[in-house]
């Protein structure tokens, strides 16, 4: 075992770059996804992240139901 104490250094500062990079990035992608998501349907409660997506659910999803105000002057 001659290289036994340098792999064990080496791993050592492996964990230590890795634990570094875990940090810095700090950012969860699902928490960002869910964050996005800023418009709620108000029949069915599905989220949609703009008011354009929002539009086009609302007229396919639910043709029957009157469309809310906020999507009224909304562009397709």
């Amino acid at each position: 075992m001659a290289r036994g104490h340098q792999k064990f250094q080496s791993q050592q500062k492996n964990a230590k770059k890795q634990a570094d990079i875990k940090k810095s990035k700090g950012h969860d992608q699902k928490a960002a996804a869910k964050a996005a998501l800023v418009y709620t349907c108000t029949v069915c409660r599905t989220q949609m992240p703009d008011p354009k997506t929002f539009k086009q659910h609302f007229e396919s999803k639910h043709p029957k139901s009157s469309m809310p105000p906020e999507l009224v002057s909304v562009e397709a």
